[in-house]
């Protein structure tokens, strides 16, 4: 495959989980804000919200120092100077999309092309009418319905590898980032720690990962957040946790290893990113900080990424 068509999925695969994470952020924000801000040991939640997204010094350039929650969903949702906006997001992975066409199945290029006339039609939508929850929603299920159509219909070759490393490295990033909103940015003062506005934060975490229901499957209804933060960073039948997504982007390197007949530095350092993951205990890692070890995680996520630019693609968009 030729190096500019594998950066062309690779990237379709990261923008459409990215796109996923803004509307599950803002789905966290807006649930949090609903909850009364007593307590000393809190941030203001949307400003929380831009920290984590890894936009601050834009939006703090464009809307001022003051994260007001009409700025904040501008940004995250609609705003096209944020690259990292759903709608940012959205027309980059079509665009992508358009460059590489005959490597999408027919399904997969209906639910981007799909996605993006649906988006121009909702930008002209009075923003009274467009309510967040259902933004949310409404991104949601456009990943799910891309998610479907590649499983479903793709064949299992190497563009097919490149799109799920894309997916699988965003999507770990972005489940650590989440889990740093709550824990690090979020988090209440000590004696509200086990409290009922703790609790209902960690819950909607967990139903803002769509993970709230598989854990208590795995866990059942004690909500701890010991617990919470296995199930997000361990457990690797989690299919968001980090352990889960570096597995997955492993097995996919693995993939495109045998079917080149080499292997790259990419490969090394997700093997080391594994062995962390497979040998850490959450007591360990909370006596480190939650907050130093998802930093630290990130970190490791973004040079693995800029290792399969440098194996496989032209250059990080």
């Amino acid at each position: 495959m030729l190096s500019r068509t594998a950066e062309n999925l690779f990237w379709i695969g990261r923008y459409m989980e990215r796109a996923e994470t803004m509307a599950r952020l803002l789905e966290v924000g807006y649930r949090m804000a609903m909850m009364p801000s007593t307590g000393t040991g809190y941030r203001n939640e949307w400003e929380s919200l831009v920290i984590a997204a890894g936009s601050q010094p834009g939006f703090v350039e464009k809307y001022g120092k003051v994260a007001r929650q009409r700025d904040v969903e501008s940004w995250l949702f609609y705003d096209r100077d944020n690259g990292s906006s759903i709608m940012s997001c959205f027309e980059s992975a079509r665009q992508n999309g358009r460059a590489v066409r005959t490597a999408l199945t027919t399904e997969m290029w209906d639910a981007l092309n799909g996605a993006y006339l649906e988006l121009k039609a909702i930008e002209r939508r009075p923003r009274s009418q467009a309510q967040l929850p259902e933004l949310c929603d409404w991104t949601k299920r456009q990943g799910a319905l891309f998610r479907g159509s590649l499983e479903g219909t793709h064949l299992q070759n190497d563009g097919y590898d490149f799109l799920s490393v894309g997916s699988y490295l965003e999507r770990g990033d972005n489940t650590a980032r989440l889990l740093d909103v709550k824990y690090y940015v979020l988090l209440p003062t000590t004696d509200m720690v086990g409290g009922g506005v703790d609790t209902y934060q960690w819950t909607t975490l967990l139903r803002a990962l769509s993970a709230f229901r598989s854990f208590h499957w795995t866990y059942g209804s004690e909500y701890n957040p010991r617990k919470i933060a296995h199930f997000l960073i361990l457990n690797i039948a989690c299919p968001r946790s980090l352990l889960h997504c570096q597995d997955r982007v492993g097995r996919h390197l693995e993939r495109l290893s045998k079917a080149y007949g080499h292997s790259n530095k990419a490969h090394a350092r997700v093997q080391t990113l594994l062995g962390e993951l497979g040998a850490a205990e959450i007591d360990t890692v909370v006596e480190e900080g939650l907050h130093e070890f998802l930093e630290r995680f990130i970190n490791q996520s973004a040079a693995l990424g800029q290792d399969v630019a440098d194996g496989y693609l032209f250059g990080v968009n």
